[in-house]
Order: C-alpha cells, then structure tokens, then sequence
C-alpha cells in the first residue's frame, strides 16, 4: 500500500494554493466545495496544491516551512495525492492511484457514478441518527456490528444496492446476530484476486482470522483492519467469540 488514504475535514482551515489557469481554478473549486479557506503562499497553513509548469521552487519552499505539498502533475514531488471521488454527501468514495494516472481514476469514478444508488446519502443519514437505538437494541459493540453487517449485506434488508434506508423499519423486525461459529476456508490460489465473493466477504466479517504460516500477507490484508491474525497449525477447540475464519492452501 503506497499511501494511507485519509479524509481531511478543512471546512474554514487555511489551504495554500499558488498557480493560475484551468489547473489552479479546478483545484480552487474543489478546496471550496470541502470549505477551506484558500489563501496564498505566504500565509500559514498546513496544506499546500501547486498547480504551475515549473513547481520545483515552489514545492522547495513549502516543505521547508514543514507544509505538506500536492504538486499538479508530479506525483514525484507530492507528499499526497487528491483522489477522484464519489460524493452521496455524506458518504464520499475515494479512487486513488497515486499519481500513477489521473484518467484511470477519473474513469473508475464514472463507472462507480452509474452503480451506486444516490439513496446512499440517505442511508447513512438515517445510520446516523439510529446510532441511540442501535447501542440500546444491542449493547454488545460486536452484536452490534454484526447485526449491521447482516443488515447491509448483499440481499440484506438494508442493501446499500436496494435503494432502502428505512433503518427504524428494520430495527423493528431485526433478527438477533448470528451466534458464534468457525468457517474453514481453503483458499485455491495465493494470489488475492482469486479469492471467490464469499471469501472476500467471510474476510471482511471475520472477528478473527486463524491462519497457516504460508497463506499471504496479501489474502490477510483483505480482512478487517481490526480483525485478530492468528498464525497457526490449526485452529484451537475453542476459537472465540463472533466469527472466526481458518484460512489455509489448497494443497495444505
């Protein structure tokens, strides 16, 4: 992973940007829709954007102040990179390349653009406000969790795809969380584009990931951040609470 990808909240926070035309104007807008207060070079702020043909001077000048810095167009000079983004306000989807090209990122965005319900805002709107009911209906942080995972799940009664977002509907007639259980899983391949739909989606669920020695650091990645790794020979009798994973190689 080359970079952490972040969100920045810069509603009324100074954001430097030094450049003029198309360029600069975009990045002016885009500074503007998120909040920031766009000022010039020499005021102190913690973010820069560079949009000129010649930055390397520029740049030079703002890291040494500390200022971290987006050089348009140069991605060997940026200390971050500004995605193309998805906004269903207030979810924002993030597509980033690292510099490596704007028009794959662009282009990415446009096909997410037509698949994503613009009931998504709503959705997460409505996630908001049941936040009080949610801790009330299911103490538990991890019956929590899974209950919402069940919910927003493929076919779930909240669908991110469905187009539904009546959560105090669905809080009505929620099914308590699945119990504790182990699900083995033999993976086919090292490579993680090769994990099946189930798999990827066991992985993003997962409370706790036992694993052989030699299953990749790639297919891991794919499970929660949070989510506890375990490496193993195999699993213990009792292997915890919520949903636990036993990853190993088809030819184990």
């Amino acid at each position: 992973m080359h970079s952490l990808a972040v969100f920045l909240r810069l509603q009324g926070r100074p954001v430097i940007l030094a450049g003029e035309g198309a360029a600069a104007e975009a990045k002016r807008r885009l500074l503007q829709r998120a909040g920031a207060n766009v000022v010039s070079e020499a005021s102190d702020a913690r973010l820069a954007i560079v949009a000129v043909d010649e930055p390397d001077e520029i740049v030079g000048r703002l890291k040494m102040r500390g200022i971290l810095v987006n050089a348009v167009d140069r991605p060997d000079l940026c200390d971050f990179t500004l995605p193309a983004m998805v906004d269903r306000d207030p979810v924002l989807i993030a597509i980033g390349t690292g510099g490596a090209s704007a028009g794959l990122a662009k282009a990415l965005r446009q096909r997410l653009e037509r698949l994503l319900p613009a009931s998504l805002g709503d959705l997460a709107s409505a996630m908001q406000r049941a936040r009080a009911d949610l801790r009330k209906r299911w103490p538990n942080p991890d019956d929590r969790r899974h209950a919402i995972d069940a919910a927003l799940d493929e076919g779930g009664q909240l669908d991110p795809f469905s187009g539904r977002t009546d959560v105090a509907s669905w809080l009505v007639d929620a099914t308590a969380p699945s119990p504790n259980r182990l699900v083995m899983i033999q993976l086919a391949s090292p490579d993680a584009d090769d994990l099946t739909l189930r798999q990827a989606r066991l992985l993003g669920q997962a409370d706790l990931v036992y694993h052989r020695p030699d299953v990749p650091s790639a297919i891991l990645d794919r499970a929660r951040a949070d989510a506890q790794r375990i490496a193993c020979d195999r699993t213990p009798d009792n292997p915890g609470s919520g949903l636990a994973l036993d990853l190993s190689m088809g030819n184990a």
